[in-house]
């Protein structure tokens, strides 16, 4: 974060100062809300969360070297007090980002936000100084922090936005104002607190919406509830896709023989072949989606192409593909589910295993419930089951309760009636059939929302492989 003292830091936020001997003192460090990241000359921010109240952490903060507090109490250390921590957390990112001048590209999405924040991260720090967003913290108090992080040297800052409410865009919009706004998709993903896709829809138009008339506006030619959100902004539309009319296209898309995708990029300033290394058809539009992102930016199609045939995963726990030494490939996307993803994830499984088919390698795919799916979710789980056995993934293992079981049923009406699929009660049951039957060659899904904890299957089938090679990151 750019320097500032304790006494404008108050101003910014409408804060009164607590046990503050010397307002002149200097916020020279991060902005944390966990006491154990603290650094000289941090501002700790305190939470009261529903298990744990950051108040009660002050004095440690202070101790590991916090210049100071920003509280909702007088916490007996160096504090501004404010009513609204959240809201004196957005004041102090909208001022800063205001200072820094730093230009903000916002992407929102119903899935492959984070794995497409990554990628653009990836191709624009091969051009400036670049800050995006660490893992998903996407929220009103996971950007805000984000965007603390940029220096006068900073010249990208790279923001996903979550939404789980009408709303919720506009407002963290409000907070980092962003010059390229850019939306993947709407899908199915909290379709239980929405109602609709075009609730969704409206949700993550507000992005657009809030675009300056000399912005752009990078929206997917091959989502229709996408591509009608040109209509509601007043920045310039950027088309990326599949679609014969995307700017920003993919041509001759195919899979390699491991199950990586391979496409021709077309730009308005020319074309270039990639191959990703990342695992699964769907990161095509992931890659597009960057690449259009990067083309604003001024980046040249060999450029792009080049950056994006490099890019590997910055976050755990998406497509992460680890080859254990005795051949078991375990594929950790645990990190979040809804229909799409499992959907790409699945099919991504199909194309691996297909490379090892010859040599006897299985697939199996560890699913587990998603969440916030309302009255489709019964829909949505018995269509993944179905998928499963459509695609000929060798074996089927539903993790969880009736979710799990919904997704064992729709593998059994598909016709999956032998040991082709299995149904058990939670993670350490999918870990010990697991390891009593994997063999060498197999492939291994793991996916569910993040609720569910799956990641605890793929961290226990490689605890005993530390010399395994991640090949998908």
């Amino acid at each position: 974060m750019i320097t500032l003292s304790l006494a404008e830091i108050a101003e910014i936020v409408g804060g009164q100062p607590h046990d503050i001997p010397d307002p002149a003192v200097t916020v020279t460090g991060p902005v944390v809300i966990d006491s154990r990241e603290v650094a000289p000359g941090s501002l700790f921010a305190a939470f009261a969360g529903e298990r744990v109240d950051g108040h009660d952490y002050a004095q440690r903060a202070v101790e590991a070297g916090a210049a100071a507090v920003l509280a909702a109490r007088p916490v007996g250390v160096p504090a501004i007090v404010v009513d609204d921590v959240v809201g004196a957390l957005g004041a102090l990112a909208r001022t800063v980002v205001e200072r820094l001048g730093t230009t903000v590209v916002a992407l929102t999405g119903s899935a492959g936000k984070t794995s497409t924040k990554d990628l653009i991260a990836q191709l624009l720090q091969r051009k400036a100084p670049t800050v995006w967003t660490p893992g998903s913290l996407n929220n009103e108090i996971g950007l805000p922090i984000t965007a603390l992080t940029a220096t006068s040297e900073t010249q990208h800052l790279v923001l996903e936005m979550g939404a789980r409410g009408i709303g919720h865009i506009h407002y963290l919009a409000d907070l980092t104002p962003p010059r390229i706004g850019l939306v993947l998709n709407v899908g199915s993903a909290h379709l239980g607190e929405f109602g609709s896709r075009e609730a969704i829809a409206q949700a993550k138009g507000e992005l657009v919406e809030v675009l300056p008339e000399d912005g752009c506006a990078v929206l997917n030619a091959d989502d229709p509830l996408v591509r009608a959100m040109a209509s509601r902004t007043k920045a310039r539309v950027l088309l990326f896709g599949e679609a014969p009319e995307a700017d920003v296209r993919g041509e001759k898309v195919r899979m390699t023989p491991d199950g990586r995708p391979a496409f021709e990029l077309h730009t308005p300033t020319g074309c270039s072949d990639v191959t990703l290394r990342l695992y699964g058809e769907h990161h095509v539009s992931n890659a597009l989606a960057a690449a259009a992102v990067a083309h604003e930016l001024g980046m040249s199609v060999t450029e792009i192409a080049e950056a994006l045939s490099e890019a590997g995963t910055l976050s755990r726990w998406r497509m992460e593909v680890t080859e254990r030494p005795d051949g078991v490939t375990v594929v950790n996307d645990a990190y979040n589910a809804n229909p799409e993803s499992m959907r790409a994830a699945l099919r991504a499984l199909a194309a691996m295993g297909q490379a090892r088919a010859a040599d006897g390698g299985r697939t199996w795919a560890v699913l587990g419930q998603m969440a916030e799916l309302g009255d489709a979710s019964l829909a949505e789980h018995d269509a993944v089951g179905r998928l499963a056995v459509r695609l000929n993934v060798s074996k089927l293992v539903a993790v969880g309760g009736r979710e799990a079981s919904w997704l064992q049923l729709g593998a059994y009406n598909e016709g999956s009636w032998g040991e082709e699929s299995v149904h058990v009660s939670d993670a350490q049951a999918a870990v010990d059939l697991l390891r009593s039957e994997l063999r060498p060659g197999d492939v291994v899904l793991v996916k569910a929302s993040r609720s569910v904890g799956l990641e605890k299957v793929a961290q226990a089938l490689l605890e005993n492989s530390t010399e395994g090679e991640v090949v998908g990151r």
